[in-house]
């Protein structure tokens, strides 16, 4: 299987605790997901709900065509203030290993991704790729910085 690596960063005008509060509540990624994708979260958590290793969320999503699909994935790691780390247990990828990042600076935080993911069907899922899945994911990471730049502001 071959795997996919998708690089991200964006800066922020907010404080690292800020950013810390609002990323590591698994309900807010709700807000910054397209609403196109028919994204749920369906884990019961409240929003004062930290992220911590061994945590399982679970979703009910719609990547393609509108078809639904369950999904689930596994806080691995999380260092405070730091980073935290999703991997897929169940749903559409054949690998799903997303890393968040974040590191105060001049003004505010440099947020930070890794997403390294893998299609399934071999051939076919590496064709579904080049087509669809690579242009879809792109889109989500373009509609994730609309919107917390409509959340938080712009840092130049």
């Amino acid at each position: 299987m071959k795997t996919f690596t998708k690089i991200f960063e964006q800066k922020i005008p907010i404080s690292l605790d800020q950013a810390w509060n609002f990323f590591s509540s698994p309900l807010n990624l709700s807000k910054i997901t397209p609403k196109s994708m028919n994204f749920v979260i369906t884990s019961d958590y409240t929003e004062d709900t930290k992220m911590y290793p061994g945590m399982i969320i679970t979703y009910k999503v719609s990547p393609l065509l509108g078809i639904k699909m369950d999904w689930m994935t596994e806080i691995t790691h999380v260092k405070e203030d730091e980073y935290f780390i999703d991997e897929q247990r169940f749903g559409p990828f054949a690998i799903w290993h997303h890393e968040h990042h974040f590191k105060a600076i001049k003004g505010g935080v440099l947020m930070s991704d890794k997403l390294i993911y893998g299609v399934p069907f071999g051939l076919i899922g590496e064709l579904a790729n080049a087509i669809v899945v690579k242009k879809q994911t792109n889109d989500i990471f373009i509609h994730r910085e609309k919107a917390v730049e409509k959340l938080f502001g712009i840092l130049k």
